[in-house]
């Protein structure tokens, strides 16, 4: 009985204190291997592995499934890497030289301390190509990888230098909808470190862009609303601050002065003007009837959000991809003009 009671103890107990739970399956020449949990707070950390980074190691067993589980990560979200390599013992400090090894299978993902995901493994033992799990953004840098592969399929096609410029230049801008469209600032983060890579070819068009985008201080904001404390964030406005002083300080002096002060008052102007036309067709949107303004797929889009429904949620139900449903949304968005659900729910619900 003495031993029983222990025992009982800790089978009531253990799912209480084991809060996340992430598991998965390695290919053939994986099994019996050890996996490794890292946790990337450094953005400019995650294009490889950092052995620093791991803080949880399991061995996958004869099958190749593998399982992480507790409850020492924090409650918010953050980026995390799962990998697995060949580079074993004696052999691992050299083949992680500058994070080299031979044979590796990676991935990351978004998670926080009540998430459960898992990694299956799918046709021809393809790992870490799906993830499924409890928190919505957890495939968001899965999705991002997939649009960065288009790029250099695209890249690939152009035979000319001006063609590749014109193709990073609109890509450039499909990346930032995207990016926003995730609704997740570790996301964007995540594609900002690879759009401002001095070694990567978008950095020129990076600078370029930060002239012009208000997409960068923005992104700016929204870590410091959702992660005002995290290491990350403050890294980031360090080092927007630093690429937007080398940006202003090669543009000509004739470009800031004196053009800005005989421009203000018109500007002032123009935003008012702006901002009331805004106004009286944002009216106008309000009193159309949805039914009128969006297509019979946008509508059922528009209802599938008015019933609380989740972008993956809406995808299933119409049997189209998570990229349409964004594109639907961000069209009802624009019709409708409004910027959030909230703002939808705000002014249709109950009214559709």
């Amino acid at each position: 009985m003495r031993f029983l009671l222990p025992f009982l103890f800790f089978v009531v107990c253990a799912p209480v204190v084991a809060q996340y739970q992430f598991n998965g399956q390695v290919s053939e020449q994986f099994k019996n291997k050890t996996v490794h949990l890292s946790l990337v707070e450094n953005y400019r950390k995650n294009s490889r592995v950092y052995l620093d980074q791991i803080f949880q190691s399991v061995v996958a067993d004869s099958l190749g499934h593998f399982s992480f589980e507790g409850d020492n990560i924090p409650d918010s979200n953050r980026i995390y890497r799962i990998h697995v390599d060949a580079c074993e013992h004696k052999e691992k400090k050299q083949h992680h030289f500058f994070g080299y090894c031979p044979q590796i299978e990676s991935v990351l993902f978004i998670a926080q301390n009540r998430d459960t995901i898992s990694l299956p493994a799918g046709i021809n033992e393809q790992v870490f190509c799906t993830i499924v799990s409890t928190n919505p953004a957890s495939d968001a840098l899965l999705q991002l990888d997939g649009f960065k592969e288009e790029l250099v399929v695209a890249l690939l096609e152009e035979p000319t230098e001006v063609a590749k410029d014109l193709t990073l230049r609109k890509w450039l801008k499909r990346f930032q909808e995207g990016l926003q469209a995730s609704n997740e600032p570790l996301a964007e983060l995540y594609g900002y470190d690879f759009l401002s890579n001095r070694k990567n070819e978008t950095y020129p068009y990076y600078l370029d862009n930060l002239k012009e985008s208000s997409f960068y201080e923005e992104l700016g904001y929204r870590l410091e609303r959702k992660y005002p404390n995290a290491p990350f964030t403050k890294q980031y406005n360090k080092e927007l601050n630093a690429d937007t002083y080398l940006v202003q300080a090669e543009t000509p002096a004739t470009a800031n002065f004196p053009w800005k002060y005989l421009l203000s008052t018109v500007l002032t102007l123009s935003i008012i003007l702006i901002g009331f036309l805004w106004l009286k067709k944002r009216k106008q949107s309000f009193s159309q009837n949805p039914s009128e303004i969006l297509s019979p797929q946008e509508q059922k889009v528009l209802s599938a959000i008015l019933e609380g429904k989740s972008n993956k949620e809406i995808g299933s139900d119409l049997f189209i991809s998570l990229s349409t449903v964004k594109s639907h949304i961000n069209s009802v968005y624009k019709k409708l003009g409004m910027s959030s659900r909230d703002e939808i729910l705000a002014n249709y619900k109950g009214k559709t």
